[in-house]
């Protein structure tokens, strides 16, 4: 039987976030049988690759600042019409190869507008090809602060009304509802689709020795983008401080912390803390690590948050704030009103107060929200496949 053709888009600009989420969906759609292809426009992330989908990549590009509004290339300079010239131009070639019946688009309409050079005409190629896709997007459970103008909001209305067929939302709305940070959820209205979360799935854990690794540890990460520096180093900092001075630490820094940064935070876990504190970059068993820690220490992002969830981890999170950034801050916080977390702000960020935080939830019992689903790629499947079958009926 023919396996329905199905294009996936993903542009992650910071983080790795919006890559990951990416991959477990469209890996999810290829075991349903479905032919998967994902095209990403973002940097290379070692070992982030899809395991059953076909892989495209573009010419990458980043977002030069915390701002989000320019673009770079993967040298750092900034793009140019030649280079978005060339996107759209790989875009185009690989809709017509692939003939997909369903378009997924990561995040737009309701983010990454500086990415419209390249997929307006993508959707509008979609819209009138002989065979037209559906065309449905796929968006986490919060969007970022910059995306809550009434008038921006406004515009990503229009635009889905204009091109889109559905949404998934990647959430649960007895957690987080997609209105709380967009205001037009009524007029989606049957076109919008909650999945529940989209998380790597727990692997068999086995037996929990003491011999394992991270079985008792402070762990700390900071997921795979660039901004993590401050937490990661203030953890180490805050070991001395913290009534779990004498259990291992273990620090994951990602793809993004350079290697000068890195080794700048492996000499200073040296020199304070002798091999009481270990220093590595980020681990396949991350899932693994989360259930045996005693406590895990983390920025909010969606990815890292939903792990720590699913694992029952106790748990401290510092969300990233920088720029006009409060996707985190509001995820976090919603976990901390519910006793789930305990959070310290980016801008009360302190050896000491991150000290407390960890003794405090070190001191509480492990919460498994046991109400909240973490299957959402398998459910994203489900619903694109029952779609394109009415499509063919």
């Amino acid at each position: 039987m023919t396996r329905s053709p199905v294009l996936v888009y993903v542009q992650h600009l910071l983080g790795t976030g919006h890559l990951k989420r990416a991959i477990l969906v469209s890996d999810a759609m290829s075991r349903a049988g479905l032919d998967v292809t994902l095209v990403s426009g973002g940097l290379p992330v070692p070992g982030l690759v899809p395991s059953l989908s076909r892989w495209v990549q573009l010419p990458p590009v980043a977002a030069a600042d915390l701002g989000f509004k320019n673009l770079v290339d993967e040298s750092g300079r900034p793009v140019d019409e030649h280079l978005r010239q060339r996107r759209r131009d790989a875009l185009l070639a690989l809709l017509r190869e692939t003939e997909p019946q369903l378009l997924l688009v990561e995040l737009f309409p309701f983010g990454r507008r500086q990415m419209r050079f390249e997929l307006l005409p993508l959707l509008d190629a979609a819209r009138q090809a002989a065979d037209p896709p559906l065309i449905v997007s796929s968006v986490r459970d919060v969007l970022g602060g910059g995306q809550k103008d009434p008038q921006r909001q406004q515009r990503m209305l229009a635009l889905f009304d204009r091109y889109f067929d559905h949404v998934l939302v990647h959430a649960d709305p007895s957690l987080v509802p997609f209105g709380r940070t967009f205001t037009h959820v009524p007029e989606l209205g049957a076109r919008l689709h909650y999945t529940g979360y989209v998380v790597d799935p727990l692997p068999d854990g086995g037996a929990l020795g003491d011999a394992q690794p991270g079985r008792g540890e402070v762990l700390v990460s900071a997921g795979g983008g660039a901004v993590g520096r401050l937490l990661l180093e203030t953890a180490v900092r805050a070991r001395g401080l913290s009534r779990l001075s004498a259990e291992r630490w273990r620090v994951l820094a990602g793809a993004g912390i350079g290697a000068p940064v890195f080794d700048q935070l492996g000499a200073l876990a040296r020199a304070l803390h002798g091999d009481g504190v270990v220093v590595e970059r980020n681990r396949a068993d991350f899932t693994q690590l989360l259930r045996r820690c005693r406590v895990s220490v983390s920025q909010a992002g969606y990815n890292t948050v939903m792990e720590t969830l699913q694992a029952g981890a106790r748990a401290v999170m510092v969300p990233f704030a920088g720029g006009s950034e409060s996707e985190q801050t509001l995820r976090a916080s919603v976990l901390a009103e519910r006793g789930w977390i305990d959070m310290v702000p980016e801008n009360a960020l302190t050896p000491a107060s991150l000290a407390q935080a960890i003794d405090r939830a070190a001191a509480r019992a492990a919460t498994v929200p046991g109400s909240l689903r973490f299957d959402g790629a398998d459910v994203s499947a489900a619903l694109v496949r029952g779609w394109l079958s009415q499509r063919k009926a």
